[in-house]
């Protein structure tokens, strides 16, 4: 098969992000006529159907939906080469894309950040903030190029490099009976409220609890959802609760009459992975995973600064 034109490319997402002839044609400056021809030609080349008219509009086929998200990635990358390929023609700065989630333990974050590159004395890293599906999801895409993220899911598309792993944190009241316990199980909390994580937060330990519920043979009397660390301390306080969070969310709020005990649970573990994707053989990314890495290495267990238990 002969190389695509990379109009043909552009054309062709566009059209799956309009599913309408005559507004992909306007955003790409082009006659209707003219598109359709560009992904007649597309469609000759592959060998396959793309899209096809309905009576409703334009429709996306099912190897249609495999090509438009491979041609987004090939695009993405190549305006980038392009972009990263300038910048160092002017001397510019290199630029990482760093992700990670709130829920991260602060030492970890400060750490990634403190990493400096001899080979790139103007690397720059440009930080953002998103839940752990979210971040994986960047990464794939070439988004970002590193993230820190939690209990991630396992993803052929990346690579995972383990940091840490630590137990969830039960949060409640201070005067709740089993905040006199040095460690709590999931079955000090049956029939409960619970507070847990929203799935589009942390799918991956949503569906671990309760399925850890499910074995116990306990349930809660009855689930409320929360976003942030702060939403989870109200719905604590307004519901006589306990929120299931991970170490650093649970230390932030565990205060003003709420306290935290770690959840003495094997199965409910966090862990905090470092992600880049799979493809990337750029030597900045390798750099600087490899300098994180080995800074990790050399701070032992007793020289990191660990959460407190909060009483």
């Amino acid at each position: 098969m002969s190389q695509i034109d990379f109009r043909l490319l552009q054309s062709a997402i566009v059209l799956a992000d309009e599913l309408n002839f005559s507004r992909a044609a306007s955003r790409l400056h082009l006659t209707q006529p003219g598109l359709t021809k560009q992904i007649q030609d597309l469609e000759s080349q592959l060998g396959v159907k793309v899209f096809v008219r309905s009576s409703q509009g334009v429709e996306v086929t099912e190897p249609g939906l495999v090509f438009i998200e491979h041609a987004k990635l090939a695009v993405f990358h190549l305006e980038r080469a392009v972009h990263l390929t300038r910048a160092a023609a002017k001397g510019a700065e290199v630029v990482v894309n760093f992700g990670s989630s709130p829920y991260i333990d602060p030492y970890i974050i400060s750490t990634m950040l403190s990493v400096r590159l001899p080979l790139f004395p103007t690397m720059r890293v440009h930080t953002h903030s998103h839940f752990s599906q979210e971040l994986m999801r960047q990464v794939s895409s070439g988004e970002l190029d590193i993230a820190i993220v939690a209990a991630g899911e396992e993803n052929s598309r990346l690579n995972f490099l383990e940091l840490e792993s630590h137990h969830l944190f039960a949060l409640m009241q201070a005067e709740d009976a089993i905040a006199r316990k040095r460690a709590a199980y999931l079955d000090d909390f049956d029939d409960r409220v619970w507070v847990l994580f929203g799935k589009h937060v942390h799918p991956t330990m949503h569906d671990s609890i309760l399925s850890r519920a499910k074995e116990l043979g306990i349930a809660p009397r009855e689930i409320q959802y929360f976003t942030t660390a702060e939403e989870a301390a109200h719905l604590v306080v307004k519901h006589e609760g306990v929120a299931f969070l991970t170490r650093t969310g649970a230390w932030r709020v565990a205060r003003n009459g709420l306290t935290m005990r770690p959840l003495d649970e094997p199965t409910l573990t966090v862990k905090t992975t470092l992600i880049t994707r799979a493809d990337d053989r750029t030597r900045l990314t390798s750099e600087y995973v490899r300098s994180a890495k080995r800074k990790f290495e050399r701070k032992s267990d007793g020289d990191q600064q660990r959460l407190p238990l909060a009483v």
